[in-house]
């Protein structure tokens, strides 16, 4: 295939004449013209390519599945039911009877009669003479006298000490896995020439509207597109207990010795002579007659009889129905259907899909342009 490319600029008009060489425009000779005309030659190219071919292979694998399966199982339950038995009895009854019974008792009405009776004695009335003895004595007088003393003591300092404490804490971890799926690519887009129709077009620099010419024109042109096997995660979020270790704030309160002045007051006894003077008792004895009041009781007896009334128990015994309620307790046995949950190990092979890439030979056919220079004649310039 062979395209024609105009080049104004580039073409040239050449005026040979008769011989082949340039002439005159006044010669009457015939003058012939030529312009020269460049032509692109589209050679077509053999070429090897590789392209890169993916298979999905699918690989067994045995894995073990715990699959639920649920179970009635049956339940002894016993329990006890308390039954009421009524019985019917005859208790005896004691009770007591107050019977009056009447009596004569001769009460003792005696009484003491009291008469007064003067006598005068004589008593012996002791006194005391103070007489004044002046005497030398000696007192001790105490003065405190102030000494320094050390002594050692303890006091309690708190301090904070931080200590490691391991709880446990519930983690989101994902423990997804890769999947394999297919993408679908779009072609990449490269610039290739094109044989275009002249119409009208915008410039996008200024706006305006220009007229293109026909003619190749270098056109973006998009390739195939391109399914792709692609690796995606695939999540799967699983709570985890995580241990986590914390600092936890303890006081400890310690014993600091420390020394510790203070003043003691030492007590010290001296003798001091003062005079004292005394009074010495002298007991001196006197007679005094007085006269004493006595009291003389004399029994006068009286006895006076009078009926009493006395209340004398008796027992008496009589009998009196009672009903008694007691509970019998009986114990029942009841079968009661229990679903049961259990987790069963069981073997299954799954098909594991692979991507395996290969690379594939390939023949395409390239074109490559080459410009071919050609003389084109013109019509003659002069009549």
């Amino acid at each position: 295939m062979r395209t024609k490319l105009f080049l104004p600029a580039a073409a040239m008009v050449l005026f040979l004449g008769g011989n082949g060489a340039a002439g005159d425009p006044c010669d009457p000779c015939p003058v012939r013209a030529y312009r020269v005309v460049c032509e692109t030659v589209w050679d077509e190219v053999p070429v090897t390519t590789y392209r890169t071919v993916r298979e999905t292979v699918c690989e067994e694998r045995r894995i073990t599945c715990y699959e639920t399966v649920w179970e009635t199982a049956m339940h002894e339950r016993r329990y006890t039911v308390a039954r009421p038995v009524f019985e019917t009895a005859e208790r005896e009854e004691r009770y007591t009877v107050q019977r009056p019974v009447y009596e004569t008792v001769v009460r003792d009405c005696s009484f003491d009669r009291v008469r007064s009776v003067i006598e005068t004695h004589e008593r012996e009335e002791r006194y005391l003479v103070a007489k004044p003895v002046f005497e030398t004595a000696e007192r001790e007088e105490r003065y405190v006298v102030p000494r320094i003393v050390t002594e050692t003591a303890e006091r309690e300092e708190c301090h904070v000490v931080h200590e490691p404490v391991t709880t446990m804490k519930t983690v989101l971890v994902d423990q997804g896995c890769y999947v394999e799926q297919q993408v679908m690519r779009p072609g990449a887009v490269r610039m290739r020439l094109q044989w275009l129709e002249p119409a009208c077009a915008v410039d996008p620099a200024t706006g305006a509207v220009v007229e293109q010419r026909g003619g190749l024109h270098w056109v973006p042109v998009q390739g195939p597109a391109v399914c792709e096997v692609q690796r995606v995660w695939k999540p799967n979020v699983v709570e985890r207990q995580v241990p986590e270790t914390t600092l936890v704030a303890r006081q400890i309160v310690r014993k600091v010795p420390y020394q510790v002045q203070r003043v003691v007051h030492d007590e010290c006894v001296r003798k001091v002579p003062y005079q004292v003077c005394r009074m010495v008792q002298e007991e001196h004895v006197r007679r005094v007659p007085y006269q004493v009041c006595r009291q003389v009781v004399e029994r006068v007896e009286r006895r006076v009889p009078e009926q009493v009334c006395r209340m004398v128990a008796e027992e008496c015994v009589r009998k009196v129905p009672v009903t008694t309620c007691r509970i019998v307790h009986e114990e029942k046995v009841e079968q009661i259907p229990v679903r049961v949950c259990k987790q069963v190990a069981v073997e299954k092979t799954i098909a594991v899909p692979r991507c395996v890439e290969k690379c594939v030979a390939e023949t395409v056919i390239c074109r490559r342009p080459r410009v071919v220079l050609r003389y084109v004649p013109c019509e003659p310039c002069c009549p």
